[in-house]
């Protein structure tokens, strides 16, 4: 079909149109797309043909066996992000007046947090906010920025150690609105009887010769870079994603490991490791990263002032004690 523009016409363009084209690009297909958004693929169909009749102008090609947006498409998708967020905003202000409590939000975290935090966040919206309905993403912190940067997630719980120079919330956060929550203190293992495991506090350097069992890539990294500036290269013997496993190996003593403290919030500590924390107190610090204008959509609020409220101490989390906006 071949469409002409009608340079009389003024463009008119719906909002299910723009949601539409929303979810073409977060989810890369019509059929995708249209479960996403409870309709069925015929009826999405549909309504793009109609919106491409009255716009005069294509909004998605055939691509061998899916669709991709055409330039007018692409310029659609460029602006339905602000403003589709900008409805749900107003409708969630007019839900509240109404005295509703619904809505839906999509939030990722790291693993540590899927154990520890997210639950409680759970719970928590469940007693206060039961309408409001949760989808859950676990990812590590720059896969999870990338998910509120391209409209997979409406909020995200992450980490960053100091002077990272892959840190997410640097470059690639710019234009997401990042708001530090806590601090989470590393944390030295050692086998029971070790000879450190008598001090209040541990100094790298004093493991300089010891094998190291490494934890997430992340982890990995700010180990490096903590025993560089101790002037020691550390022996990494064992590496495992799996902080259960890390406690397991320090226990059967074959090492001894670098582990921020929420990781031992949420696994059980054996009784032939022990924990001391570092002398220089290193830590890593805690965020909720959102979109700009995310907060002003009342569920996706509600749900940041749930995670906001919630007491770190429970983790060993110590407040950043930065104001919130």
């Amino acid at each position: 079909m071949t469409l002409q523009s009608d340079p009389s016409l003024d463009v008119e363009l719906d909002a299910h149109t723009l949601r539409i084209v929303r979810a073409l690009v977060e989810h890369g297909s019509i059929t995708a797309a249209a479960e996403s958004l409870g309709y069925s693929q015929p009826a999405i169909s549909q309504h793009l043909r109609r919106a491409e009749v009255r716009l005069g102008m294509p909004l998605v090609a055939r691509s061998g066996r899916g669709v991709r947006l055409t330039e007018a498409g692409l310029v659609l998708a460029r602006h339905a992000r602000t403003v589709t967020t900008a409805l749900d905003a107003a409708a969630g202000e007019l839900a509240e007046l109404a005295g509703l409590r619904s809505g839906r939000v999509r939030l990722a975290a790291f693993p540590t947090a899927s154990s520890t935090v997210v639950p409680r966040v759970l719970q928590q919206l469940a007693q206060t906010h039961a309408g409001i309905g949760v989808s859950y993403l676990e990812a590590e912190p720059p896969e999870a920025v990338d998910a509120v940067r391209d409209a997979r997630a409406d909020l995200a719980i992450t980490f960053s150690y100091p002077g990272d120079a892959d840190d997410p919330h640097g470059e690639s956060a710019r234009g997401l609105h990042v708001q530090p929550l806590w601090h989470d203190e590393m944390m030295i293992a050692v086998p029971k009887g070790h000879p450190v495991a008598r001090h209040r506090a541990v100094r790298l350097g004093e493991l300089a010769d010891e094998q190291w069992i490494a934890g997430c890539p992340r982890c990995r990294g700010h180990l490096l870079q903590l025993a560089q500036a101790s002037d020691f290269q550390p022996g990494i013997a064992y590496e495992t994603d799996n902080f259960t496993a890390v406690l397991g190996m320090v226990a059967a003593g074959l090492g001894v490991a670098l582990l921020p403290a929420l990781t031992l919030a949420s696994a059980q500590l054996p009784p032939e490791v022990v924990i001391r924390p570092t002398a220089n107190r290193d830590r890593r610090t805690i965020h909720l990263v959102s979109a700009q204008g995310a907060l002003d959509v009342p569920a996706i609020a509600a749900t940041a002032r749930s995670i906001l409220a919630l007491d770190g101490a429970a983790w060993g989390l110590t407040p950043t004690r930065t104001p919130a906006p």
